[in-house]
């Protein structure tokens, strides 16, 4: 009997749980569930007075907070959210199919790239969610460039992976006999497909032939106001660059170039009736410009036309009179010469333009004796000589 009695007064060891409500090891009387019932009930009501005692839950649960999270998560904010949203995401996507190539041609038949249909797109505003977005993204992108080191920051970016890489892969060879950041190494390097290369490269040439094509309309005027607008862009950006920065230049041409299609598209019909005005203007003008020039051309023609036939008229007179003299000289000269023929003994007696008549008078008489001996001019042999002899005796 004392034994069995100090049998049972002995406490008993009970087998260790693996795990509590606590996720801690512990030792429980043969009343271990009771026991992990009272402590999960006591660890309830503290969390339920401390809960109740926060002011942070306080607030959460307060119904004017409630209210507004449902309106904010199921309300009507939460609708209109999700609803520009799926509009945005429309927009985004009409934005991309439109890179199509147009129909329309250049003014030498060449087509047109697929980001002449993109940027008309952009730009007409047909898509004003995406358009604006485009705007802010680029007028938030050069005012990082310009305020923000983007460059110096992605240096310290690729400075700071490197070393922890290379510290990661030397500290692990040391301690763990194996670097660690060679066992995140995958199994094949990623490489570039060639379709998505290939698609890639296409595309860059479709947007640098784009920017070629337009300044080649631009230059040989295939719309003379798009080339005015553009030669007066040029000069007020020749003036502008003395005094503002780069940056700030391309804001304001960044500027230009989306809203001024927004401001047409939205004063449409008052700009077009200014630009008819200033049309029937300009026309007015050149008519009445032509016209004058018309009036002064006609009069200094009839002008040139009466100078020419007054020193024409001159000319011929001119002309005339020297023609007279002219005549006069060659009767006066003919005169002259017949009374020299007829006094001479000229053997030339035929008219002119006539076959001329010769006797044999008109040709001296061969000698018919031997030169005298001691005679040496031609004039003594002749006298000597029988002809010459009968000239003298006559």
């Amino acid at each position: 009997m004392t034994d069995t009695t100090s049998n049972k007064s002995i406490p008993q060891l009970a087998d260790i749980p693996k795990h509590s409500e606590m996720n801690i090891p512990t030792l429980s009387s043969t009343n271990n569930a009771n026991g992990n019932t009272s402590i999960q009930n006591t660890k309830d009501a503290m969390y339920n007075m401390i809960s109740k005692s926060s002011p942070f839950n306080s607030v959460a649960n307060h119904p004017a907070t409630q209210n507004i999270k449902d309106n904010i998560t199921q309300g009507a904010v939460a609708e209109s959210v999700k609803d520009q949203h799926a509009k945005t995401t429309n927009e985004f996507s009409n934005l991309a199919s439109a890179r199509t190539t147009p129909n329309a041609t250049a003014a030498t038949g060449q087509n047109l790239t697929h980001y002449h249909s993109f940027f008309y797109n952009l730009l007409s505003w047909e898509n004003p969610r995406a358009t604006a977005l485009t705007f802010t993204a680029t007028v938030l992108f050069i005012f990082a460039a310009r305020y923000l080191p983007a460059l110096r920051w992605s240096f310290k970016v690729l400075y700071m992976t490197l070393g922890v890489a290379a510290a990661a892969e030397v500290a692990g060879k040391l301690v763990l006999s194996r670097g660690l950041t060679s066992s995140f190494r995958p199994r094949k390097y990623y490489t570039i497909p060639k379709e998505t290369l290939e698609a890639s490269l296409e595309d860059v040439e479709q947007l640098i032939n784009f920017f070629v094509i337009e300044f080649q309309r631009i230059l040989f005027a295939e719309n003379v106001i798009v080339t005015i607008a553009a030669f007066a862009s040029s000069v007020i950006a020749y003036w502008l660059i003395k005094f503002l920065p780069l940056w700030g230049l391309s804001l304001i041409a960044t500027s230009i170039i989306y809203l001024a299609p927004l401001i047409y598209i939205s004063n449409k019909e008052l700009i077009d009736h200014h630009l008819n005005n200033a049309s029937d203007v300009v026309n007015t003008q050149a008519n009445q410009v032509k016209d004058l020039a018309g009036h002064h051309t006609a009069r200094l023609t009839e002008t040139v036309k009466a100078q020419t036939s007054t020193y024409s008229a001159k000319a011929q007179e001119y002309m005339g009179a020297a023609k007279a003299q002219t005549s006069a000289a060659v009767s006066q000269t003919s005169a002259a010469v017949s009374g020299n023929k007829s006094t001479s003994n000229n053997p030339f007696t035929s008219e002119p333009g006539a076959a001329p008549k010769y006797s044999s008078s008109d040709f001296p008489h061969a000698p018919k004796q031997e030169p005298v001996p001691g005679v040496e001019s031609h004039q003594q042999q002749y006298e000597k000589s029988e002809f010459g002899g009968q000239a003298v005796a006559q």
